[in-house]
């Protein structure tokens, strides 16, 4: 018999056994990734986050689990509902908390329903999406929401969730040899244009370079830290990520945790801080505290596809949004998520509002692909 429990905290479930569900080593969803979030100050209740994690246990051994939340809020999501919050609140409503299956600040697709392999795997997917409804519905919550899923994820939902998709740009590795290489796959323009930003950003006298996270020191981690402080303050949003979490993951998950570099002599005065996993790249937080013509692009995402060349690496995914990436050799990439509405007449409204974002979707791939960076071969 499998027991069902909501936890409110990962820390008290072993970090092997929860890894032991977690395909292909994904960083977003391993025990440490969530539990730094927790430990170190990036999930706070006032924040709109209270970690209320989802496990299947047989005879006190994990078999299943789901990252879940309640969610006071919206933010740190990346799959939009600020519309359906407030139509629901209009109609006298109260959309928060919800229940929200994710990895927190981090619109990365990956497993979601992590399962142990074996032949109950469909069995233990379909048992986490009902014990997520029963629970929405016992606390009397308007919504359940489980963004960025796998593939393998996608049939655990029925027709009682509501599927949404959306576009990010990834890049995808053909073999290449080198940096090069992959430049002799793209027009003549577009590798002119690359190559032109790469000469903007090294002409600019700053010494460039990629360390792994075990090799900085906390000195430096605090430098980075800044930046990406920094960054989110220019843009008017808040900075979440403590930097105890940065110099955690840097401990925690060492050269699995890449940082792009940019030193004015011995200051930082540039970063892009990049995950590894399996057989991809993730790139995750930029900052910098100097404006220099193509140093973006270089850190962000040159460095980051030469990387994955020397590497061997299939993919890289430099994060949400972002049609600039096209340009640069990163494709629209389909990304999926599941919605459980629980008020019937408001489930109808949102199913027709999603149909209608649905039939604009395929034409924005078109268009996107009619201005493929990649020669015709």
């Amino acid at each position: 018999m499998y027991e069902i429990r909501f936890l409110d905290g990962i820390g008290g479930i072993a970090a092997a056994d929860w890894d032991a569900l977690v395909p292909d080593g994904n960083p977003f969803v391993s025990h440490a990734f969530l539990s730094g979030m927790e430990a170190k100050g990036c999930l706070r209740e006032d924040y709109g986050w209270r970690p209320y994690h989802l496990g299947i246990f047989e005879h006190d051994r994990l078999m299943a689990a789901a990252p879940t939340y309640l969610k006071g809020n919206s933010h740190g999501e990346f799959v939009f509902d600020w519309s359906w919050a407030s139509a629901w609140e209009r109609a006298g409503g109260n959309y928060y908390p919800k229940l929200l299956v994710a990895s927190p600040y981090s619109p990365v697709p990956g497993p979601r329903l992590l399962v142990r392999d074996g032949l109950d795997a469909e069995v233990l997917r379909n048992q986490l999406t009902a014990a997520l409804v029963d629970e929405a519905d016992r606390l009397g919550l308007s919504s359940i929401h489980a963004n960025f899923l796998a593939d393998a994820d996608l049939d655990a939902f029925d027709d009682r969730w509501l599927a949404r998709a959306d576009y990010q740009f990834h890049w995808h590795n053909r073999g290449y040899a080198g940096f090069d290489d992959f430049l002799g796959a793209l027009t003549s323009k577009k590798r002119k244009n690359i190559r032109q930003e790469r000469a903007h950003a090294r002409a600019a006298g700053l010494t460039l370079e990629m360390r792994g996270g075990d090799e900085l020191s906390d000195a430096e981690w605090r430098q980075i830290h800044a930046l990406y402080e920094l960054t989110f303050d220019m843009k008017g949003n808040h900075a979440a990520l403590t930097a105890r979490f940065f110099q955690y993951l840097g401990r925690t998950l060492g050269s699995n945790v890449q940082v792009a570099l940019a030193r004015d002599t011995h200051d930082i005065v540039a970063m892009a801080l990049f995950l590894r996993g399996g057989d991809a790249l993730y790139g995750r937080y930029w900052g910098a505290s100097v404006e220099v013509s193509g140093l973006h692009f270089e850190l962000c995402y040159y460095r980051g596809i030469d990387y994955a060349i020397r590497h061997g690496i299939e993919r890289f995914e430099p994060g949400a949004q972002g049609e600039h990436k096209l340009a640069r050799g990163f494709l629209p990439t389909l990304t999926h998520s599941r919605h459980y509405i629980a008020h019937e007449g408001f489930r109808r409204a949102v199913a027709d509002a999603l149909a209608h974002e649905a039939s604009h979707r395929e034409a924005y791939r078109e268009e996107l692909m009619a201005h493929s960076p990649y020669a015709a071969r």
